[in-house]
């Protein structure tokens, strides 16, 4: 439905994400249009595409998905226009002046600084600066509607600008590919289809090469690959281009100029040839050689080592395990100690007496993880603070560095600490890790812990693993199980799992259950059951302390559909909650959420009853819950479970999906006291690292519903996907290299 008319009031503008709620006048009718517009004012003729919405506060609103601008034609309107504050430095007084001086004829005027300057009190420097200022402007929304006249989103259209500005149009007409680069949201069809509609030829080199570049990025994302093979890049970029003749020999030609152009790195890996973008091959040889700089450079120490051990064991009244003793004086001899093992085995005790020998030996350390639960757990379990990486990163370079253009081929230096250790290491990706290590100081020390068996990060890389298989850095295997009861099964029969073994179904224990259920539809009632009435009842918890984890997001027992279900049992409609639908979700006040990319930009605020900290940045898995929404501005107030409180506005809404069920995969570092596992999963997923990651999330409590028969085939199934990375290679080249 289109409407077409006069803006007579702009009642609320973000000028971060463009959401505007304005009246407008069509014939008779004044309307309230709500949507993502380019900068408007009043007396300004608009013409929007959209529907009509009831909101329960707002009452009826037209919402808009595109919009299309033209200038006011009434004296009245082109005053409001002039004096509007879009033309930078052009104020009410001067606006009047000039309506005064060539009434309708007065935005003509805007286009020739010498005209304008023949107004009383408008220098010629002033005519030419307001001049420019609408030359913008008008170059601006002329570039919106062209984008729109492409079929892009305005949303995205204001996205595209922001980073073009008034080279929108030439950029795009001349290469729409560059948008996948670009602009987060934009992949190669949304691109394609833009190429096509200006009709750019289906077998252009342009199309080829961003066929190949989204390939990679898009197995960078989806399945965490720093190369591909070339032979499946070929085949894959074929497949995408999807043309009537043969051009196989066309990707390979382009692949090769890419290669030699310096935008993709070739390297032979004697299994076959990885092709791979720059970035990620500078982001893998800078870790590499980061690391092996750390090996070499650590100082030396003078310590009674036993002496200390001994004495923290008194301190806390427990004798260290031998392994567990090995793994400590190894932190202290080398550079980069990497300490693994399965739940229960220790690893938060050596980190504590290790913590303590480091200040014993006046060395400053820092503690961080990859996620705010994780590090809030840290710190709870030493006493001492932790933080996340990002924020430990973000504090020693200043907002200005972290999270921009990165350059994996600088030693920053910024953390002053003389040792960092690392939680939960298995989930760190590749560039968070290489930026946590060129922040490093030269001669600092690197310990690194956690589960070599628990799932690789959900982003690029497989850290952990590559760092192991190396065999360039001192391992330490914990294998001793200290933390559990006689009544406790959660960690013996994790092990199990990990160790290819059944656990015990048989109930026995107050802290592991198992419900036998053969179908995804009576998977998904048990798990809402067991989340809404018996385990609240049981444990004396609201449900929404208790997480659901799935294998798969779709399908009855899948994240979406028992989000939907759970939220309408746990946090119904109600006339004090106020809702906005957006995209495939429904938010209310008081729903659980969670971020699922990391947004380095994003503003928070900490109060606790002293201090206020504020500071940019939330990751993907945190974990909160919606305070408020203001459905008139599309603006969420989160307040995350380290007390962070974040603002989102409509731009950012697709950053948040509901968490009452996550994926396994997304509850990687983090620990819930229950957990119910609704395991209906499709043979990719029936991996035994899946599971035994699932129940190491429970604390207190874990409950399987699902069938003996598929923890069978997970548990058989000690597979686990390749991540093609060269991060082995290339330490081992360093390491020669030295």
């Amino acid at each position: 439905m289109i409407l077409e008319g006069e803006i007579k009031d702009v009642i609320f503008r973000s000028e971060e994400t463009g959401y505007t709620v304005l009246d407008m006048r069509c014939e008779d009718s004044l309307f309230t249009v709500v949507g993502t517009f380019p900068p408007l004012s009043i007396g300004q003729n608009i013409k929007v595409d959209g529907k009509f919405q009831s909101r329960t506060m707002y009452g009826k609103q037209f919402v808009a998905d595109k919009i299309w601008v033209s200038q006011p034609n009434k004296l009245e309107g082109i005053k409001h226009f002039l004096a509007s504050g879009l033309i930078y430095g052009l104020g009410p007084v001067t606006a009047q002046a000039i309506v005064e001086k060539f009434g309708v004829d007065s935005l003509n005027a805007m286009n020739y600084p010498v005209e304008l300057a023949k107004v009383k009190g408008i220098s010629l420097k002033r005519a030419t600066e307001f001049c420019m200022s609408y030359s913008k402007l008008q170059k601006m929304q002329d570039a919106i509607m062209f984008l729109q006249n492409l079929g892009i989103p305005i949303n995205l259209a204001l996205k595209i600008y922001k980073k073009y500005e008034t080279l929108t149009v030439s950029k795009v007409r001349n290469n729409p590919y560059l948008l996948i680069d670009d602009i987060s949201g934009v992949g190669f069809q949304t691109a394609d289809r833009i190429a096509g509609e200006l009709g750019i030829a289906k077998d252009s080199d342009y199309r080829i090469c961003a066929a190949v570049t989204y390939l990679l990025k898009d197995a960078s994302s989806k399945a965490g690959h720093n190369y591909l093979p070339y032979e499946d890049l070929v085949r894959g970029a074929v497949a995408l281009l999807a043309l009537d003749e043969d051009v196989e020999q066309r990707v390979r030609d382009n692949i090769g100029d890419m290669v030699m152009l310096g935008d993709l790195v070739s390297y032979d890996t004697g299994e076959h040839t990885a092709i791979m973008l720059k970035s990620a091959y500078l982001t893998e040889k800078a870790i590499a050689a980061k690391l092996l700089q750390l090996q070499t450079e650590a100082a030396d120490f003078r310590a009674d080592v036993d002496y200390e051990i001994k004495r923290f064991e008194d301190e806390q009244g427990i004798t260290l395990h031998a392994n567990q003793v090995s793994a400590v004086k190894e932190a202290i001899e080398n550079g980069v100690q990497i300490i693994t093992g399965g739940p229960g085995t220790g690893k938060t005790t050596i980190v504590k007496c290790i913590l303590r020998l480091f200040k014993n030996l006046k060395q400053s350390v820092a503690l961080c993880a990859p996620t705010g639960r994780a590090a809030k757990r840290l710190s709870q379990a030493t006493g001492e603070e932790a933080k996340t990486i990002h924020r430990l990163i973000e504090l020693a370079w200043g907002d200005d560095e972290f999270g921009r253009e990165f350059n994996p081929d600088i030693d920053y230096n910024h953390l002053l600490e003389d040792v960092v250790i690392v939680d939960e290491v298995s989930m760190v990706d590749e560039y968070v890790f290489c930026a946590l290590l060129q922040a490093m100081k030269r001669g600092a020390r690197l310990i690194l812990v956690g589960d070599k068996d628990q799932l690789a990060s959900v982003g690029a890389g497989n850290v952990l693993h590559d760092l192991i298989a190396s065999k360039e850095f001192n391992v330490s295997y914990l294998t001793q199980i200290y933390r559990q009861s006689e009544e406790s099964k959660i960690v013996p029969n994790a092990h199990k799992i990990n160790d290819g073994v059944m656990p015990e179904l048989d109930n026995k224990s107050n802290d592991f259950f198992f419900e036998e259920r053969l179908g995804a539809d009576d998977i998904c009632e048990t798990t809402l059951s067991l989340v809404t009435k018996r385990l609240p009842k049981f444990l004396g918890i609201r449900p929404q302390d208790i997480q659901v984890l799935c294998p798969m997001k779709r399908g009855s027992a899948g994240v979406y559909n028992l989000n939907r279900e759970l939220q309408k049992v746990i946090n119904p409609p109600s006339p004090t909650k106020r809702e906005v639908r957006h995209g495939d979700f429904l938010f209310r006040e008081g729903d659980k959420v969670m971020q699922v990319v990391n947004n380095y930009e994003l503003s928070w605020k900490q109060i606790d009853v002293l201090t206020v900290e504020s500071g940019k940045g939330v990751f993907n898995g945190d974990i909160g819950v919606i305070e408020s929404i203001n459905s008139q501005t599309m603006q969420f107030t989160v307040r995350f479970d380290d007390d962070k409180v974040a603002v989102y506005a409509s731009d950012n809404l697709d950053e948040l999906v509901l968490a009452y069920a996550v994926t396994i995969h997304k509850s990687q570092g983090c620990e819930f006291d229950a957990v119910v596992i609704a395991l209906d999963a499709n043979y990719m997923l029936q991996t035994r690292n899946l599971l035994y990651t699932a129940v190491t999330r429970a604390k207190k409590l874990v409950v399987i519903a699902g069938a003996k028969q598929t923890i069978a085939r997970m548990i058989r199934n000690n597979e686990t996907a390749r991540r093609y990375s060269l991060l082995e290679d290339l330490i081992a080249e360093e390491a020669k290299r030295l």
